[in-house]
């Protein structure tokens, strides 16, 4: 295990580093602010959290590193431990041999530490990560694509009755997670967590939602219309400050049988509230197999940013 990142191997990869900013495709926010806050700057002062490690792989004159963190929240709730890869520093000459051997020697260190379960969210810009860890045997899991709207503040979408769910309803907002099954999303696609307990997460994180963890949770507010959808909001406000911008972004959505149609209604009501309070763009990702989400994005003036891979690997 080494402790300290190497700052020339940072360098190397400044360029791939830019896109894991998840706001690497707005192009008029700040590239240096966006590389200090989520690229480079992270990489080079990973090693100062205690949570976060650094596995160091040698070979010959050669050196690749790994960035990883321990996750308490998943740990706890899944009793196992639980980590994700930031990513991996290597330098431009670097074989994809010597990768595949890193990538083996990370998986065997992995389980020398005991680790249950590891999963990496990779820009697809950055291939030769993702490379390296299926030649290590990770899996891929699932495909991401980002969405953005940046016409915010000339959003003029007709407006549909909502508000803002209670506390009182956080059990019930996370049955309606449970029972919207995604058979798509990460937690359904990958079998090393099961139906039910995917299920069982996204309950526990749509009511922590509205419990406090996300800034707002909207849900129909139509007379005789029994709620059966949430859609759950962050207005990133630590980022928005630092990039000098306003932000919301679609945090998890779902929507039952009883309340059809409401997907495009909940997303349309998310960009007037991000107009009323002055934000410039609404963000929202989902998986790329979800049509449903591509046709509202279409109808309301969305654009496609970016895309990423979740990979996973579990002993």
């Amino acid at each position: 295990m080494g402790s300290q990142v190497n700052a020339e191997l940072v360098a190397a990869r400044a360029e791939k580093l830019f896109f894991y900013s998840p706001y690497n495709f707005l192009r008029q926010l700040d590239a240096d602010t966006q590389q200090r806050l989520f690229g480079p700057g992270v990489a080079q002062h990973y090693a100062a959290d205690p949570a976060h490690h650094v596995f160091e792989f040698a070979e010959g004159e050669t050196t690749v590193q790994f960035l990883y963190t321990f996750l308490a929240w998943d740990t706890d709730f899944f009793r196992a431990p639980v980590y994700k890869l930031f990513t991996i520093l290597f330098a431009s000459t670097t074989s994809a041999a010597t990768l595949a051997a890193a990538g083996t020697a990370f998986r065997q260190q992995l389980q020398q530490q005991g680790v249950a379960y590891c999963f990496a969210e990779l820009p697809v810009e950055d291939t030769r990560v993702a490379q390296a860890l299926g030649d290590a045997g990770w899996r891929l899991v699932e495909t991401r694509l980002t969405f953005f709207h940046d016409a915010v503040q000339r959003f003029d979408h007709p407006r549909y009755p909502v508000r803002s769910a209670s506390k009182e309803e956080a059990a019930a907002i996370g049955q309606i997670s449970a029972q919207a099954r995604n058979e798509y999303d990460r937690f359904h696609a990958d079998q090393w967590f099961g139906d039910e307990l995917g299920d069982q997460f996204l309950a526990k994180y749509a009511s922590a939602s509205v419990e406090g963890y996300c800034d707002d949770v909207l849900v129909p507010n139509e007379a005789g219309l029994p709620v059966d959808s949430f859609l759950a909001i962050s207005d990133l406000h630590q980022h928005a400050a630092s990039l000098n911008s306003g932000f919301s972004r679609v945090v998890l959505t779902a929507v039952g049988p009883a309340n059809r149609g409401w997907h495009l209604r909940l997303v349309a009501e998310t960009v007037h509230r991000a107009r009323q309070n002055g934000a410039s763009y609404v963000l929202m990702t989902t998986q790329a197999t979800n049509r449903a989400v591509f046709r509202t994005c279409e109808k309301l003036g969305f654009k496609l940013g970016g895309s990423s891979h979740v990979l996973a690997w579990s002993a």
